[in-house]
């Protein structure tokens, strides 16, 4: 009882109306950074029951802030709580995104840098590298929790937009700074909005407030040995709302297609937008 009680409370944190995320993607990045100065705040959220584990739900806390206008910088908080086990604290990642060319291409191009300090109880899969599966969700928060993570994470992000459409690919290199070899990744994202004309009159659930698309990432091996064997990959559906207010919620149903993978995980998740919230810290400070 006490364990669904916590997990109760992390999902509890999903429900103020905090939004404004970048499309329906939890995994893949698209081009898009914040204003400068302004704060991005969201809760983002995993839950899953491995196949021979124990029910989970992982929480991310997400706060992004444009530096100015190619620069992105994002602190994320991690938690997690497992049923009958524990709720653990799992560690932090500092996120950097740079945009190299300013004006809207053909293809877009960023770059990512993440440092990472966090355990091996973390269960927020938010990328899927090297020869990750589902036996790492079945360690027990007790022992998992004593695996320290120090990583560091790199991202070449290329990204579209044409007629209402966004295409997006990601290509992942993780180093663990402890040890080990280089491990990859991918991430590819297209989505679009239900409708590209706005209505007349103001309305949350017109059409086009809504973006729906579909996500395939996984891992693919080390360093040392470059493959697909044995590694895992998902495919995922999602949809984003914005209903207005800098608001904007997400979900996506995982599905895994391989052998290695988790077969079945839900994403959801809600952010708030504050825009200029530089001006206006700069404006109370003084």
């Amino acid at each position: 009882m006490q364990s669904r009680c916590k997990m109760l409370f992390i999902l509890a944190l999903a429900l103020p109306p905090l939004g404004a995320a970048d499309g329906p993607y939890f995994v893949t990045y698209t081009h898009r950074l914040e204003e400068p100065g302004s704060l991005e705040v969201a809760f983002s959220h995993v839950l899953a029951k491995p196949q021979g584990g124990d029910r989970f739900v992982n929480t991310l806390m997400e706060i992004e802030y444009g530096v100015n206008g190619w620069w992105t910088s994002e602190l994320y908080l991690s938690g997690q709580s497992t049923s009958g086990q524990s709720t653990v604290f799992t560690g932090h990642r500092w996120e950097n995104r740079f945009r190299p060319l300013l004006r809207e291409h053909w293809i877009n191009p960023v770059l990512y840098v993440e440092f990472s300090d966090v355990n091996g109880a973390d269960r927020s899969l938010k990328e899927i590298v090297g020869f990750d599966g589902k036996e790492d969700l079945l360690e027990p928060n007790a022992e998992a929790r004593l695996e320290k993570k120090r990583e560091l994470e790199t991202k070449l992000i290329l990204s579209s937009n044409a007629k209402g459409w966004n295409l997006s690919e990601n290509l992942i290199a993780e180093k663990n700074l402890n040890g080990g070899a280089w491990e990859f990744g991918y991430a590819i994202g297209i989505s679009r909005p239900l409708a590209l004309a706005a209505s007349p009159r103001p309305c949350r659930f017109c059409p086009e407030n809504f973006r729906a698309g579909v996500e395939l990432y996984g891992g693919l091996g080390t360093r040392h040995e470059f493959a697909l064997r044995d590694t895992s990959h998902y495919i995922a559906p999602g949809v984003a709302w914005q209903p207005g207010g800098g608001v904007t919620v997400r979900v996506s149903p995982v599905f895994g297609v391989t052998q290695n993978s988790n077969r079945f995980l839900l994403r959801f998740g809600v952010a708030y937008e504050v825009s200029q919230f530089g001006r206006l810290f700069r404006r109370r400070s003084s």
